[in-house]
This record gives C-alpha cells, sequence and structure tokens, in this order.
C-alpha cells in the first residue's frame, strides 16, 4: 500500500495582526544582521503596492572582484527553488540586498574611479528564507517562512516552523532578536585625512563635496565639449556631498521615509554600511516572462504655490531638452532588453508621463518585453547593469566620462537594491535619492543627465534641488 501523502505543507505562511505596519515590522527586526526593508513608502496601485522585510539571511554572498559576477548566485537560485503561493505578495523568499553601481564594471571593460576611500564590496547579497510581505492595497500582511537551506522536505519544513517562530516573536510579542545565524561586525571610522578632498558647499556647515561649484559646472562643460565632438549624446554627473553621521541609521532612513516618501525606497544593513533610499524609479521588474523598466529623465523642482508647481510641470512636459533626454535612454533601455528579450515584444508603454514626489517631479517612460525562454533573471541584470538613465548614451563611452571626471567611486548610488525570488521573479529599483551611511560618515550622490543644450549653472542647481530632502534628514 502507498504511503499517505502528508498534507502539512512545508513553506508556513501566518498571517500579521491587523495594525502591525511594515515600518513597525522593520524597527523590530532592524537589530538582526542584513535587515533589509523594500519599502513601497508611497504606496501606489501599480508602483508601490507591496512592501517587505527580511533579516538574518541563511547566507550571504559577499562580492569583491568583477570576476563570475552571477556564477555563485545562480548557484544558490539553481539550488533552491520555490513555487509562488497564489494571493501572496510576490516576494517570498529568495536572494535579495545590494547590487553597487562599479559592480557593472563585471560586464563592461570600464575603468574604475580614481578613488574608494570607503572600499565598499561590489555586492552583497542575503539568501532570505523568512520575509515579511505586505500589501498596501488589501492592508495585509504575511510571514512567509520557506525552510531553506534544508532541502529534504521532513527538514524544511521543521525548520520553516522554527524559523516562523522565532521572527514572528521578535516582531508580533517584539521580545527582540535572540540568537542569529550570522554576525556583523562594524569596521572602524574613516579619518576625514583619509577622505578624497572635500570643498565646503551651499546647502549647510557640515555638508562637503567632493567638487567646487566651479569645478563641477567646469565638468558640465567638459561633458558638453564630448557631446559636441560627437562623443557622446548624454552623460549623467554626480557630486557626492559628505556629512558627518551623528544619529543611528535606522533613525535617519525612519526620518528619510516620513519627509520625502517613495514607491521604491529601501533601507539594507551590511554591517558596517547601511543603505537608506527613497528612490522613485524602478529598474527592472520581472513577472513570469514579463519585464517592465521605468526610466526617469527631467527633474523640476516642486514649489509649494499651487500655480507655480503647475508652471513648473508645464514647462518640464514642453521642455525639447528634457523629452530628448527621456528618449534616448529609452532607446538605451530598449537596445538592451533586446539581447535577452524577444526583439517583436518589446514595446514603450508610456513616453515622458509626469509623476510628482514630495520635492521634485520628473518625466518617467515605461518599457515592457518578454525575456526569451533561454534567460533567466540574472541574464537579464548582468544585460541592463548599470541602468541607462544613471550613465548616458552610448552606455559605454558615458561610463568611462564618468570614470575619468568623477573623482570618486559611486558606490550603491547609482546601482539597485534587488530581489530575486526562489520562484524566478525579480524586482528592483535604481539607487537615487541613496545615502549610504556607515564608518562614521553620510555619502549623499546627486547628479543629473548632461545633454547638447544643457547650461552648467542649472546642472548644478538640479543636484541641489535633488539633495534637499536628503541634506535635511542627515541635517536634523
Amino acid at each position: 500500500m502507498a504511503p499517505t501523502p502528508d498534507p502539512t505543507p512545508i513553506v508556513q505562511v501566518r498571517e500579521l495582526p491587523v495594525g502591525l505596519s511594515a515600518d513597525l515590522v522593520f524597527e523590530r527586526l532592524s537589530a538582526l544582521p542584513y535587515c533589509l526593508f523594500l519599502d513601497s513608502a508611497l504606496c501606489h496601485p501599480q508602483r508601490g503596492r507591496y512592501s517587505f522585510v527580511a533579516a538574518d539571511p541563511f547566507d550571504v554572498v559577499v562580492q569583491t572582484s568583477t570576476r563570475q559576477p552571477t556564477e555563485s548566485l545562480q548557484e544558490t537560485l539553481d539550488r533552491f527553488s520555490a513555487a509562488t503561493i497564489e494571493g501572496l505578495p510576490p516576494f517570498q523568499g529568495g536572494l535579495a540586498g545590494l547590487f553597487t553601481y562599479e559592480w557593472g564594471r563585471s560586464f563592461e571593460d570600464v575603468p574604475a574611479a580614481r578613488i574608494d576611500e570607503f572600499q565598499l564590496p561590489l555586492a552583497v547579497i542575503g539568501c532570505y528564507d523568512v520575509v515579511a510581505a505586505f500589501d498596501h492595497r488589501l492592508k495585509q500582511g504575511w510571514l512567509i517562512s520557506q525552510g531553506f537551506p534544508q532541502t529534504d522536505p521532513a527538514a524544511r519544513r521543521e525548520r520553516a516552523v522554527k524559523r516562523l517562530e522565532f521572527i514572528w516573536k521578535a516582531i508580533v510579542e517584539d521580545n527582540g532578536p535572540v540568537g542569529t545565524d550570522i554576525c556583523v561586525k562594524p569596521s572602524r571610522p574613516v579619518a576625514p585625512n583619509e577622505l578624497a578632498p572635500q570643498y565646503a558647499t551651499e546647502l549647510g556647515r557640515r555638508i562637503t563635496s567632493t567638487f567646487r561649484r566651479s569645478a563641477y559646472e567646469a565638468a558640465v562643460a567638459q561633458v558638453i565639449e564630448y557631446i559636441r565632438a560627437g562623443d557622446v549624446f548624454q552623460v549623467n554627473l554626480s557630486q557626492r556631498l559628505l556629512a558627518p553621521q551623528v544619529r543611528p541609521s535606522r533613525q535617519l532612513y525612519l526620518e528619510l521615509r516620513r519627509r520625502n516618501p517613495a514607491p521604491f525606497a529601501g533601507y539594507f544593513d551590511l554591517g558596517e554600511f547601511q543603505i537608506l533610499s527613497a528612490s522613485p524609479e524602478r529598474f527592472l521588474q520581472l513577472r513570469g516572462r514579463t519585464v517592465h523598466t521605468h526610466p526617469i529623465k527631467g527633474t523640476r523642482y516642486r514649489s509649494p504655490h499651487v500655480e507655480a508647481d503647475l508652471f513648473a510641470a508645464d514647462d518640464l512636459l514642453a521642455s525639447e531638452k528634457d523629452r530628448a533626454e527621456n528618449t534616448m535612454i529609452v532607446d538605451l533601455l530598449r537596445n538592451d532588453l533586446s539581447r535577452v528579450c524577444r526583439d517583436d515584444s518589446i514595446a514603450v508603454e508610456k513616453l515622458c508621463g509626469l509623476e510628482r514626489y514630495q520635492f521634485v517631479q520628473h518625466l518617467v517612460s515605461i518599457i515592457r518585453a518578454e525575456l526569451n525562454p533561454s534567460a533567466g533573471p540574472l541574464d537579464l541584470l548582468a544585460a541592463t547593469f548599470p541602468g541607462g538613465s544613471i550613465t548616458g548614451a552610448p552606455k559605454i563611452r558615458a561610463m568611462e566620462i564618468i570614470a575619468e571626471l568623477e573623482p570618486t567611486v559611486r558606490g550603491a548610488y547609482c546601482g539597485s537594491l534587488a530581489y530575486l525570488g526562489f520562484d524566478g521573479q525579480m524586482d528592483s529599483n535604481i539607487l537615487i535619492r541613496t545615502i549610504t551611511a556607515g564608518r562614521g560618515w553620510c555619502q549623499i550622490p546627486v547628479g543629473g543627465g548632461v545633454v547638447a543644450p544643457s547650461r552648467p549653472r542649472d546642472e548644478y542647481e538640479e543636484t541641489r534641488h535633488k539633495a534637499r530632502g536628503l541634506v535635511e534628514v542627515v541635517s536634523v
């Protein structure tokens, strides 16, 4: 006689109590190692429906070399797989974490910037077996426990139960973290004399920059010369602001999300560094075989006066410069997607639509494509990373110019916080409006796209507008 199947499911799911918000769960798990908060702080039916909190991964992949950037990640995805539980938010466990801007050098032969005083790894990816997942439209949350890295069904089920109880006690009974899989140790602060040269700014007494204002405007002028010479059409040029860190990163992030809520916000604790982002920009979303990307190009400052705010919006929508900038990046991303997607499936669903946020408003486009049958989420990342909206076009030459003109590496800025689920689904952001906190400092890079009609003074002012919300957070 055949044995009776065990009706007990392997994956454990428990609905969270009503009123237990994503930010409260984050606070209660934030002391656990590698706490990750993928935070739709600005809820929206399409762009900001879900939030996810995870911590204490069963393994962590730290990449410090550009060699074999996806090999260990692909091995993990091949080893652990789990079908999606219908009706629950899309990330139910998997790989998640940080891909820095410099991780893109794994796929393209471009030089690095001259100075890297903070030495952030190229990528830090946790393997999360337990996720608190929230659906803001339904106003519900669930705790999902996969039971990995065990693969034997009985052992996996047992671990799933134990891990669910451990995290449940931390977030529902608020017992705090007791025992963890991984211990993270902070490293020493960076002394001021170890930093790249810093210059005073107009943003506050403690806020310095890698550029003097005149030097940033001169760098913009140099980009315009490269454009006129035919080297490139557009370059995203940035300056890195710096401020001493005077408050814990968790407090800084909660203040950031309060002041500047965004649909693709996030927090990631790497141990010696924490990534705090109020990003409005989705990079890549993969659902089934369908890919979406939402490039942002074109910015205007928000005004508290209704008429002035509407005038700025109309000016942005009518701007030939900003529309050309956005269209160039749309073409670049269509080209990148064609490496791993069906050519006949790549379509622009929205071109230069207006989206408003707390301090700025943007032109945003949406591109859709169908992934080739032979390609997976890591192939998609490798074909498109870093995102074209924060490099320029053509991408390789733009990245070369960035490395020439920007004195320091970008690190997390213009990289991505992403998840790659055990079910093959993926979502990711572009890390703009982002603070990297750690080793005594808050790094606050800000930049913008430079094209032929750009004016150096205006480009500098745009970076100041973009920095406003971030500088207010670290200055409190």
